[in-house]
């Protein structure tokens, strides 16, 4: 009897006693999945038969680079190699299939492949420079985006260390400054960026747009991380501390070899949860009029030819929204899995 009961159940025996086992979850049952299946027919009817994707074969190049001189293409490709290179690397340490030694070096590799991208995108010394102008489309967004996250990470962890700081300057500023960000619209923020940054610095230095839009994403995004991280910190045992201070070690090494590296642990999936919603509010540099990959895409459908194909392009570009922010979850999940964060 106790290997029957162990047994699972046929899929029948589960669709009997979740969905059908009385007489009004039956009917709620087969009403579902009626408008299901009308739902999908519907979608589908519309995919294959009546929308026009002519508008994404025609425009294919200006959804992913935008202006970027169709010449040095040879550019954007090389350091989409750098990065597929760098990212299998990375997938293969988290699934535990390359030697340990690999993973001490990607941080290393992430590093210095970042300044080699810019240069490669931006030009100068020696290469052919391409303005920011130039630079549109999802190629504009993921620039912004992995800048953006790279330089808002380490200031939000200052700022929630800066406000557990027992000097009252570093507290009060922290904290002034994360809940003065955090009760502002990011829009706001941004207007911001582009017009008052101009003001607060000399006339002969001038921010480039792109560069001011990045500022506001900075500012904005690195107060909610300072949040997420005082939470991570919070959640340490005291015991820690004193332990720490035991063995001789000063606060600075405390913080930086003991605390910190456990806090960030604990909180791997809020932050990873930011960077998704950062990724995605870089659409909203459109409004401030940069040609990220909603604003190529407002340009796309002001042609003449496709003045009404909205559904079809706002279908395409929420299409590699998603596949760029469920790969950062597969990427957190697998991380989390290393770590064991949530495991007991």
């Amino acid at each position: 009897m106790s290997f029957l009961k162990s047994q699972k159940p046929t899929i029948l025996q589960w669709l009997h006693k979740n969905l059908f086992n009385n007489w009004y979850n039956s009917i709620l049952t087969v009403l579902c999945l009626c408008l299901l299946f009308f739902g999908i027919k519907g979608i589908l009817t519309w995919v294959l038969t009546q929308a026009k994707w002519q508008v994404i074969k025609a425009n294919f190049s200006l959804f992913f680079v935008g202006r970027f001189p169709q010449e040095l293409y040879w550019r954007l490709w090389l350091a989409l190699l750098i990065i597929l290179g760098l990212g299998g690397l990375s997938w293969g340490t988290l699934t535990k299939r390359l030697p340990g030694r690999v993973n001490s070096w990607l941080p290393f590799g992430w590093a210095l492949s970042f300044p080699i991208i810019l240069w490669l995108i931006g030009g100068g010394f020696g290469l052919q420079p391409v303005e920011s102008g130039l630079w549109n489309g999802l190629l504009l967004t993921l620039v912004t985006a992995l800048v953006s996250i790279l330089l808002s990470f380490p200031l939000g962890v200052l700022l929630a260390l800066g406000r557990q700081s027992q000097l009252p300057f570093v507290r009060w500023f922290s904290i002034l400054y994360i809940e003065i960000i955090r009760g502002l619209p990011l829009i706001g923020i941004l207007f911001f960026a582009q017009v008052m940054i101009p003001l607060f610095l000399p006339p002969e230095i001038r921010l480039d747009r792109v560069l001011r839009g990045i500022a506001g994403l900075i500012l904005f995004s690195a107060a909610y991380l300072a949040e997420n991280v005082r939470g991570g910190l919070q959640s340490i045992p005291r015991g820690q501390l004193e332990a720490a201070k035991a063995l001789g070690f000063n606060t600075p090494l405390t913080m930086l070899l003991i605390v910190l590296p456990q806090a960030l642990r604990a909180v791997i999936p809020p932050l990873v949860g930011q960077f998704i919603g950062l990724f995605k509010d870089t659409s909203l540099l459109a409004i401030v009029g940069l040609l990220e990959l909603t604003g190529i895409s407002r340009s796309i459908l002001a042609q003449p030819q496709f003045l009404d194909r909205y559904a079809e392009v706002y279908l395409f570009i929420g299409l590699i929204y998603w596949v760029f922010c469920y790969s950062m979850s597969l990427a957190s999940q697998r991380l989390e899995k290393q770590l064991g964060v949530g495991q007991r």
